[in-house]
């Protein structure tokens, strides 16, 4: 039997996915045990996002012009290097170095090296009435295993009947991460092979679509500004402190979320197809913002989550529709480095907030992250709706 390329990307996705979502949980805790402080746990957030940001500008460049399965070979090839160096490393210099270099995510979602190419790949292989629909399969596919992965960062406290310290059983699992990066780079092989542009004749990364492309990166910015105060890293800490929340507990809990997330991206694809990519983007989002918000002072924690896994079932929905918005909007040589371009800002400003987000930890003021995140998105969203919804997919143009 033969698979389209777009399934070997959804399997791939889905080993870094469930790899990302245990990482996010278990990366507090493990540099807690070490012996740092939630600042510095904040500021390895930071330095994981600055990085990321730095890899996938790079990205960006060599995609217009680069065999993207190439490319994605590299990154799975960093992702079993960053694996291996945790197991080994316990400087905090250099954990701070290799959470620089390397795919570490704590975020838990889109923020990656891999997003750029694997977008680029999946808008050539179908038609624009079905574009929407295949990224949501594609963040579906990424949301279900997600949700299996923060399931799997209870791991560790299990592994104690078997002799094993909890700091013992975090190593494990990152043994496990980089076995996902040699897993996920077998399916890249697969791929089939693209020409390149000769490089005789240089081509501009973007084109025609760049004042676009920088509008919606500035724009998507703000909102992963916002993102970046509670990255689900920072999220499990604030449970963590504000409720004592058990690390198995966490770990339920991440795992109901992220299938609430998953479920949403196919009910954001049959939405769009009724009032559009921007609307549905806009008025999921803003909810969503709102549930955060209240869940900052909620007075038990069935309360807490339960606004939390409303957030989840909302908070996701405008992922597969801004994917596909920004391939819909641009031209086809210019998608690589459009998904790139909107990413890289993303990148660098999610990476800026979790250390703020570590300070106000440290300073006993463990809500005020969720009060900003919730505040800054709501703002996003409206303007969004206001400088895009006359911009209209061609799907939607009639």
């Amino acid at each position: 039997m033969r698979f389209q390329p777009a399934s070997y990307l959804f399997a791939a996705r889905a080993l870094r996915d469930f790899g990302d979502a245990f990482v996010a949980v278990l990366l507090p805790v493990y540099l807690l045990a070490l012996g740092f402080t939630p600042l510095q746990v904040g500021v390895v957030a930071t330095a994981s996002l600055l990085g990321s940001a730095s890899l996938t500008i790079g990205i960006g460049f060599l995609g217009a012009r680069h065999d993207h399965r190439r490319l994605l070979l590299a990154a799975a090839g960093l992702m079993c290097a960053t694996g291996a160096a945790f197991v080994f490393l316990h400087d905090y210099a250099l954990l701070l170095l290799v959470a620089f270099a390397g795919t570490i995510n704590p975020s838990a979602g889109s923020v990656s090296i891999f997003v750029p190419l694997e977008h680029a790949v999946l808008a050539r292989e179908v038609a624009a009435s079905a574009r929407t629909r295949m990224f949501a399969r594609y963040s579906f596919v990424g949301a279900i295993a997600a949700a299996f992965g923060g399931l799997a960062a209870a791991i560790p406290d299990h592994l104690a009947m078997f002799g094993l310290d909890r700091l013992g059983g975090i190593r494990v699992m990152f043994v496990l991460y980089a076995l996902l990066g040699v897993l996920g780079g077998s399916l890249y092989a697969r791929i089939p092979a693209r020409e390149t542009v000769p490089k005789t004749k240089p081509t501009a990364a973007l084109g025609p679509s760049r004042h676009v492309v920088f509008k919606l990166a500035a724009l998507f910015s703000l909102d992963a500004f916002a993102g970046g105060f509670v990255v689900q890293s920072l999220l499990a800490l604030w449970l963590f402190e504000r409720f004592n929340l058990s690390l198995s507990q966490a770990a339920t809990f991440f795992f109901w979320s992220g299938l609430l997330s998953a479920a949403s991206y196919l009910v954001a694809a049959r939405l769009s197809r009724r009032i559009g990519l921007i609307n549905t983007m806009v008025f999921t989002h803003i909810p969503s913002s709102v549930a955060l918000m209240l869940a900052a002072v909620a007075p038990t924690l069935p309360v807490a989550l339960a606004l939390l896994l409303l957030r989840a079932a909302l908070s996701q929905m405008d992922v597969p529709t801004r994917s596909s918005y920004v391939m819909a909007v641009v031209t086809e040589p210019e998608r690589a480095a459009a998904a790139s371009f909107t990413s890289v800002p993303r990148s660098l400003a999610a990476a800026i907030s979790p250390t703020f987000a570590g300070l106000l930890f440290a300073a006993s003021l463990q809500a005020w992250p969720l009060f900003i995140c919730g505040a800054l998105k709501i703002s996003y969203d409206l303007l969004v709706l206001a400088q895009f919804r006359h911009v209209k997919p061609p799907e939607e143009q009639t």
